[in-house]
């Protein structure tokens, strides 16, 4: 068993400990101009929250890699997502700025979390797997329970996402994750999990975007996998290419959620990334790879 495969079985409880940090000082509140920042998957977790608190009415959010945050605008809170807490461009910011900052990490003994104003810790979703899977869920279940939302039913969502049939065959050529609003960042997440472990040629777009251009790679072999809403006819021009299509809605094997969650359907978006994660595990695996460790990948980058 690698480590990465029980990082993401671990998922569902780490979320509801995640949730119960939910009125930690530091989460922005109602009204507040908010930039997140991070490098790589914290910052896809990131854009997820943005334009959740944007929908969720609580104020103007951006989502910023770190090293493109936008020095001449004014915001009312900087959140930094970093799981080791040792990433360059995270602490050069956070040493750069006098914006009230919050550092949501897994170590509190590293620079970031010394630099910030407020740290929240999530020591219990850390990994020893290069590839991040339960922190950075962990991280966006915190956030989504600080909106207000009930961690409750989605954590049982990632119950049968852990056990659930995977949906694509391991001998997959090419994946293109789609996303709407708040899943765009989870496509993007996706696809980097899918790079990392198993090598694999992935895209991910804005589901409307992926008809102007994109959706030309698709064909036999190869999968567009969708998370959230789906757009009208989207299924259909998908098909006719050839290739297959997944989604909460459409894949036979979710429909196992009912036997499981008390009727839910669809899975929450955040529980079908576990699906994800899982087949990124799997091609890595069927190939021979170490998903744990990905190659020319560390835990963190920390630049001389």
């Amino acid at each position: 068993m690698t480590h990465v495969r029980t990082e993401i079985a671990s998922q569902p409880d780490c979320w509801e400990r995640a949730a119960k940090l939910a009125t930690a000082p530091g989460l922005p509140v109602a009204g507040e101009r908010v930039a997140v920042v991070g490098c790589g998957t914290s910052w896809f977790m990131g854009q997820s929250y943005a334009a959740l608190r944007e929908q969720a009415g609580q104020g103007e959010t951006d989502a910023f890699q770190a090293s493109e945050f936008p020095a001449g605008r004014r915001y009312d809170r900087i959140v930094a997502i970093t799981r080791s807490g040792t990433t360059t461009e995270v602490v050069d910011l956070l040493g750069a700025v006098r914006t009230p900052t919050t550092v949501v990490t897994a170590d509190p003994s590293q620079p970031a979390a010394t630099l910030a104003d407020d740290v929240i810790v999530l020591d219990f979703a850390d990994e020893q797997s290069v590839v991040q899977t339960r922190f950075a869920t962990s991280v966006l279940a915190l956030l989504r329970a600080g909106l207000g939302e009930d961690i409750g039913p989605i954590a049982c969502d990632a119950e049968v996402a852990v056990r659930l049939p995977l949906p694509v065959r391991t001998d997959t050529t090419q994946i293109t994750f789609l996303g709407r609003g708040w899943t765009v960042g989870l496509a993007h997440e996706a696809a980097l999990k899918c790079r990392e472990a198993a090598m694999l040629w992935t895209e991910a777009y804005p589901a409307m975007d992926y008809r102007h251009g994109p959706i030309s790679v698709a064909g036999p072999d190869r999968v567009v996998w969708a998370f959230g809403d789906v757009p009208a006819h989207l299924t259909d021009d998908v098909e006719a290419t050839g290739a297959a299509f997944v989604h909460a809605r459409h894949h036979g094997g979710y429909g196992a959620i009912g036997r499981w969650c008390g009727g839910r359907t669809p899975l929450d978006p955040m529980a079908d990334l576990i699906v994800a994660q899982r087949v990124a595990i799997a091609l890595a695996e069927a190939q021979g790879l170490d998903p744990d460790h990905p190659r020319n990948l560390t835990r963190s980058v920390v630049l001389q």
